[in-house]
């Protein structure tokens, strides 16, 4: 692809541009807002607009907004504008304050604007990005780089370039002392040279990136290239093994301003998405949750729930809640079983489970054909000891016994109620070394998106049920 780059020369502008656009955006709002409300327009709300802009206009450029957003995410840019408005409302309450002007305005209005303002600069930012990324995936305002390093990070480093061309960075190709000039390394990316070779090779060729993908035992051969490197016109970036930390399930974390490597991840949108959906669906549910436990009380007047010890992340023991679905004894009815029944003996060794239980009540054979038996789960997840999606919730000796080198990944994050075996073939997998395998996948895939859409196979599993007894 041809690098177009004529957009480059007018980087600067564009940040100009669009800096006096969001500044522009807080004046045009509150001028909306006014009319909106139809609230009199007077020389209070002209001094206001124009204050605010000012105010805007010089803490949206303080606080680093227009900085390059290349490859980061719409999020972290969103955070940025929120800190630069709510700076900006800070000055601006302290200025009304002190004029004491606060009351010759409309609360209505003010209150509106607070939130509609940075929503309306995000939009705007958006619409920015979008383009950008569209002309940068056709060619234009793309950044080039090299990669010192031919080894797997430095691969699959540069792979995940290719796969995210939005970015708009282009590599050229890789340094590295331990293999041939010329040789491929992937795709149609070459070695270009030694490491001694890349000082020449940043004088004779604009280049803005050099990324140094290699160990940390090569420290000098790193410190070389900082030394020689960094007055030649690109910037210098350590790309860490991030590529490896995903089969552990690991994640860069700091204390302070210390880097870290956490293998117990704390995924806060997972946490937070985890108490909103379950009040949401303990809400919704309640008047089937009575209906439920009423039913169960009234069938044998044994206790409505039933407690058995699972594993939750770091391999902590925590009690599960379910609708209880056998009756009293179960645990005394089992062992007479497996001690009189060989066959029942090996199904239960074998998955945990028996398909034709005999302690399963009529009540608890429809609940468990419907999941329904799972609710009481969204109370272990407001205690924060389940998730709504994520592994199958095991006791320790399944842990022991069938995970083995995969129980360390397994402890890295909670259980859940929901998770890739229960929207698949359930109860139907006879290979236990499968359901491992799809704890383990979803484990190392964890995303949001991802828990959507198991969620919703979920809901079309409890209305269309199989598998589950």
């Amino acid at each position: 692809m041809p690098y177009r780059n004529g957009l480059r020369r007018y980087s600067n502008l564009l940040v100009r541009i669009l800096h006096l656009v969001d500044t522009g955006s807080v004046f045009i709002s509150l001028w909306g807002l006014v009319h909106f409300y139809q609230v009199p327009w007077s020389l209070h709300w002209s001094w206001l607009a124009v204050v605010s802009s000012l105010v805007c206009f010089v803490v949206f450029y303080t606080t680093c907004l227009y900085r390059p957003w290349r490859g980061a995410h719409f999020y972290h840019e969103f955070g940025a504008i929120l800190k630069a408005w709510l700076i900006s409302v800070g000055i601006l309450l302290l200025i009304l304050f002190i004029t004491k002007s606060s009351s010759k305005f409309s609360r209505r209005v003010m209150l509106t604007w607070l939130w509609v303002t940075p929503l309306l600069i995000f939009s705007l930012h958006l619409i920015a990005r979008y383009a950008l990324r569209k002309l940068r995936e056709r060619g234009f305002n793309l950044k080039r780089c090299v990669i010192v390093g031919a080894n797997n990070i430095g691969a699959e480093f540069a792979q995940y370039l290719k796969e995210i061309p939005w970015a708009g960075i282009r590599v050229r190709g890789f340094f590295d002392d331990n293999v041939e000039k010329g040789t491929r390394v992937t795709g149609d990316l070459e070695v270009l040279g030694s490491v001694v070779d890349l000082s020449q090779y940043l004088t004779q060729n604009p280049t803005d990136y050099v990324y140094v993908a290699l160990p940390l035992s090569e420290a000098l051969v790193i410190s070389n290239i900082i030394t020689k490197a960094r007055t030649l016109g690109a910037e210098l970036l350590l790309v860490p093994d991030v590529f490896s930390l995903k089969v552990f399930n690991a994640q860069l974390v700091n204390l302070g301003d210390f880097p870290l490597v956490s293998f117990n991840p704390d995924h806060r949108w997972k946490r937070a998405f985890d108490i909103l959906f379950s009040m949401f669906a303990l809400i919704v549910s309640s008047p089937v949750l009575l209906l439920i436990a009423l039913l169960i009380k009234l069938q044998d007047g044994g206790p409505v729930f039933y407690g058995h010890k699972r594993i939750t992340a770091t391999g902590k023991e925590f009690v599960c809640w379910k609708f209880r679905t056998m009756v009293v004894d179960a645990d005394k009815r089992l062992k007479k079983l497996l001690a009189s029944d060989p066959v029942a003996l090996g199904e239960w060794l074998r998955r945990y489970k028996l398909r034709n239980d005999p302690r399963v009540t009529k009540i608890g054979k429809f609940l468990r054909k419907t999941s329904l038996d799972e609710l009481p789960q969204f109370f272990n997840v407001l205690k924060g000891d389940m998730s709504v999606v994520g592994a199958r919730p095991v006791v320790p000796r399944e842990l022991e016994e069938y995970y083995k080198e995969y129980a360390g990944l397994y402890c890295s994050i909670k259980p859940g109620i929901t998770g890739p075996w229960q929207v698949g073939r359930r109860n139907d997998i006879e290979d236990y070394d499968e359901r491992v395998k799809q704890d383990v996948w979803y484990i190392q895939n964890c995303c949001l998106w991802l828990d959507l859409k198991i969620i919703a196979k979920t809901i079309l599993r409890i209305l269309s049920p199989s598998g589950a007894y």
